[in-house]
């Protein structure tokens, strides 16, 4: 039976953290789409883009990041409600995330479509993070992580609800 409380570990569910910059799409942009719903597009690593790729899967668990802010902090909760397909963004010679390299028989980047669960009621910032002594191989926590897409273990996926309180949310 599939558990439908997003604070508690599935079995078959990943976790990952998302980072985005709230100026260009923030947690409040992606509630507001229809449904809730947005690819998550643009990435330009090869390491994110394989993880978009061959890792995260429809049910996964996604932590949503503001970064490039004052107190970069995880602000709240999504679900992939998409698995990884090609990003077409690459594709656009008009789009700010357009590769010339990529064609539609060669895609290179890819994307996953998310969905808006909840805010967090308080910003869990980095600092706060920080503090915590189970979260410290948190790989948003290490000197120099830039991945704009990590995983998450489940121990660290429970601990960051806990800490945003999570209440019994629908997943």
């Amino acid at each position: 039976m599939k558990n439908n409380n997003a604070c508690d570990e599935g079995t078959e569910r990943h976790y990952w953290l998302m980072k985005s910059e709230p100026g260009c799409f923030s947690l409040d942009d992606l509630k507001a789409r229809p449904g809730g719903t947005e690819h998550w597009d643009g990435v330009r690593n090869y390491q994110a883009r394989n993880l978009l790729r061959d890792e995260i899967a429809v049910g996964d668990g996604v932590l949503f990041y503001h970064s490039n802010i004052p107190e970069p902090a995880i602000v709240g909760l999504a679900r992939v409600v998409r698995g990884g397909y090609p990003d077409d963004t690459a594709l656009d010679p008009g789009a700010e995330h357009f590769d010339p390299r990529a064609s539609a028989g060669n895609p290179i980047w890819y994307m996953v479509d998310v969905a808006y669960v909840a805010h967090f009621a308080t910003p869990l910032t980095r600092a706060l993070l920080s503090r915590h002594p189970l979260l410290a191989g948190m790989e948003v926590l290490r000197r120099g992580s830039r991945l704009s897409v990590q995983p998450v273990t489940a121990a660290q996926w429970r601990i960051v609800l806990e800490l945003g309180g999570c209440a019994e949310v629908s997943w």
